[in-house]
């Protein structure tokens, strides 16, 4: 009777650990290949032991113990609640959570100077040093801050940091600093009222359930927490005292390490960021913390504090696409998030613990096992995000991406051709009657003129030829352009160039004989590039005539991606600024028609021919096609990708090159010192390109025939360089310099923007201008999107 007893005890027993069980361990058959890779890495003394946790839509799929926990004094096994110290993923989980925290609540700007938040922050030459450089890590301070001799205490901590001098200018250069999060995370003190530890476990643990996350763990906690390292000053095994010397001497606290958790909690957090439901940040907030935050330009892609595509995202390993995020901790951890097929990927050791250990490779093993076994399907808006973060053409260069392509590109002509003019197609039968606007650049594949190809449509009758500024020929740099006649099919060329506002528009008597109007010319992608005015005064005119105007789509040759500069202030519409746009916009002809048509309220009955195997990454370089000159002064592609920066101050007393050989390489005027200029603006470390002093004599233009002193521009990397920034920093160096030979006030007749050419005067740093006007461009981003045809 006793053994049944005890039996039925047993039995009893066993029902009812056995769900325990399960919720201990589990496992996507899927995954059971990642068994093999952890044991091995346990065998190979990689690491003590590790916890696993995999999430995929929405559920944990994989969450296992490994090795031990411990392995003095005595061998501990390693159980899935085992409590880390999480080293520098307190950087994202604490600090940035809490820094987003604020921002949702208006309380802090990125683009704001540290020291507007932390006056003392400005000292040794820091106070351009924004928010978002220092999570970003483009602040230019060194690493860490200094250990010996000895010091203790918080206010220490922050006094030494806020004392720092930058080793390179903000924005220039990507040096991982935990200097960056110990400043962020008294900024999170200062502005909440709050020490960070109190924030962070309030506002974003809580909320969370993660009950086992927080600075400062209990004694209680002691016997699952993973022991790190001995302690150089005490000789004691570290456990449950933070591993990391400096948040250490902190009190334990601090932005940058300190932090505790389990995997379990760090799931929850994962799943929260997935999930995006508004439970602690807004929708848009958790989007701008895991995008490309860094400066335009920079090779490494940086979110707010979390990793994207730099030399610490190994743990992405070889198959999860670059517009994933995460980041890693010192002691053995991290954690990988792919909302592209919503993953994510936590590996928490304490390898610190183990002699000789390291897991930067596991990470990188893991990662990819994941990856390869789940197979996940991408539905089409995650591989929309995908392509506007990363892939071919990103907007911020990534080191894995594709920076170049060799393609066979169809322009709208031949398009046009192809599907035997069926836009040209008269509505009520007969002939449609039309006028072109083109140029020298409106050829077909096969090498003959727009003109020509329209001219002999079928059903088709060329009535008018229009040119923009430079002729029909595109060799004339004048403003007296007048009417002529086509030699070839005797169409009168009337000309849409002159001095008036009146001889730039067509005239509606030119119009009247027309049933339609077609559009061919290559653009240059710059605001103030006169053509893509053309283009709207065209719109204008066919909309009032009740015309149709047809487009017929060419590449922007400087790319369909990239989208840089100022956008120029609301209210000031000229032939340099027809709408409020950035200088380097990104849109072909065909996209800046459809955005011009709706958001100036044309109404033009409008038709875009699109393009043929163009990429929004291309450079004209992939297209296949032939370059023709699209103005006297654009000769060349390299001159084309500076003409955005260098452009803007051609209406300043400085040559920009025209009369050379060489129009927007060469910046120069007599009163400048050569050497001086290239000193100053390499010390800038502009990405992309580097100076080299000149003198020239341009032969027309500005100081036409005299000696000019300044610097020939060399494009070392155009994937890297920010144009219209190279403007901005131009602009910088000739005011600080030449501030009474230089007249600036001249400056806004291209750059239009009151509140830019305000800061120049006032000495702002260039990188601090750039961040500052980051958030109207983001706007217009948002614009642009919805007129995108490729």
């Amino acid at each position: 009777m006793l053994r049944f007893h005890l039996s039925l005890i047993l039995l009893l027993t066993l029902a009812l650990v056995a769900p325990l069980a399960v919720a201990q361990e589990q496992s996507d058959p899927r995954l059971n290949v990642l068994d093999g890779i952890l044991n091995d890495a346990m065998q190979r003394e990689l690491a003590p032991g590790a916890v696993v946790i995999i999430g995929h839509d929405g559920k944990v799929v994989y969450r296992k113990a490994f090795g031990s926990r411990a392995l003095t004094p005595k061998r501990e096994p390693m159980t899935v609640d085992t409590i880390f110290d999480m080293a520098s993923l307190t950087k994202v989980i604490a600090t940035t959570s809490s820094l987003m925290k604020l921002f949702d609540q208006g309380k802090i700007k990125l683009a704001d100077p540290v020291s507007r938040y932390i006056p003392d922050f400005a000292a040794n030459g820091k106070q351009d040093i924004t928010v978002r450089d220092l999570m970003t890590h483009y602040s230019g301070l060194q690493p860490d801050l200094e250990l010996k001799p000895y010091w203790s205490g918080l206010d220490e901590g922050y006094k030494r940091a806020n004392a720092e001098k930058p080793t390179s200018p903000a924005g220039s250069v990507f040096r991982y600093s935990d200097i960056n999060f110990i400043v962020l995370g008294e900024m999170v003190q200062k502005l909440s009222g709050e020490p960070l530890e109190r924030y962070a476990k309030e506002r974003i643990f809580e909320p969370l359930g993660m009950d086992h996350t927080q600075y400062l763990p209990p004694a209680s906690w002691r016997d699952k927490i993973a022991p790190t390292e001995v302690d150089e000053r005490t000789g004691q095994m570290l456990r449950g005292t933070v591993h990391d010397p400096t948040s250490r001497m902190m009190g334990g606290v601090a932005g940058h390490a300190g932090l505790f958790s389990t995997a379990d909690d760090v799931a929850k957090f994962a799943q929260a960021i997935l999930d995006n439901d508004g439970r602690i940040w807004s929708p848009l907030t958790v989007e701008k913390m895991t995008t490309p935050q860094q400066p335009q330009g920079q090779p490494w892609l940086r979110g707010l504090g979390w990793d994207i595509d730099s030399p610490y995202a190994t743990n992405r390993g070889e198959l999860l696409p670059v517009g994933s995020f995460g980041h890693t901790g010192f002691t053995g951890t991290s954690l990988w998030i792919d909302p592209t097929t919503k993953t994510y990927i936590i590996l928490l050791t304490n390898a610190v613990h183990q002699p000789k250990g390291n897991v930067i490779a596991l990470r990188t093993r893991l990662a990819t096992a994941v990856a390869a076994a789940l197979n996940n399907h991408v539905s089409d808006d995650a591989k929309l995000r995908l392509a506007e973060i990363t892939g071919y053409g990103e907007t911020n260069p990534s080191s894995r991406r594709v920076v170049a392509r060799n393609a066979t590109v169809l322009n709208g002509i031949d398009v046009l051709e192809k599907n035997g003019f069926e836009a040209l197609k008269a509505k009520n039968g007969g002939k449609l009657r039309i006028g072109v606007v083109t140029n020298q650049t409106g050829f077909d594949a096969q090498g003959r003129r727009t003109i020509d190809v329209l001219a002999h449509a079928p059903g088709v009758e060329l009535t008018a030829i229009f040119s923009p500024e430079h002729g029909i020929a595109g060799a004339l740099d004048q403003t007296n352009v007048g009417n002529s006649k086509d030699a070839v099919t005797g169409v009168t060329i009337y000309s849409v160039y002159g001095g008036s506002d009146a001889k730039k528009r067509p005239s509606q008597d030119a119009l009247a004989k027309l049933d339609a109007v077609v559009y061919d010319i290559q653009d240059a992608g710059v605001r103030f590039y006169t053509y893509e005015a053309t283009l709207g005064y065209f719109l204008e005119a066919c909309a009032k005539a009740g015309k149709e105007f047809i487009v017929l789509d060419r590449p922007d040759p400087i790319g369909g991606v990239s989208v840089q500069g100022p956008v120029s202030d609301p209210g000031t519409e000229s032939f340099v600024n027809y709408t409020s746009i950035p200088p380097r916009h990104g849109m072909t002809v065909g996209e800046l028609a459809k955005l011009y048509n709706e958001t100036r309220n044309i109404h033009a009955k409008l038709t875009v021919v699109k393009m043929q195997g163009w990429e929004r990454g291309d450079w004209f370089d992939s297209t296949g096609q032939l370059w023709i000159n699209p103005s006297p002064n654009l000769r060349s592609l390299t001159e084309a990708i500076l003409y955005p920066g260098v452009g803007l101050i051609e209406y300043t007393n400085i040559s920009v090159g025209r009369g050379t050989d060489t129009p927007f390489e060469v910046v120069g005027a007599p009163w400048i010192k050569a050497q001086e200029l290239a000193a100053y603006l390499n010390a800038r470390r502009i990405p992309g390109v580097r100076f080299v002093p000149i003198e020239f004599a341009p032969t027309s233009a500005v100081y036409a025939n005299e000696k000019c002193f300044g610097v020939n521009i060399v494009l070392t990397d155009r994937e890297f360089l920010d144009s219209p920034e190279l403007g901005v920093e131009l602009v910088s160096a000739l005011y600080t310099l030449y501030p009474q030979q230089w007249h600036v006030d001249k400056l806004d007749g291209l750059l239009v923007n009151k509140e830019v050419l305000a800061e120049i005067k006032a000495g702002v740093d260039p990188r601090r201008i750039a961040d500052g006007y980051r958030e109207r461009l983001e706007e217009f981003e948002k614009v642009r999107g919805k007129y995108l045809l490729y």
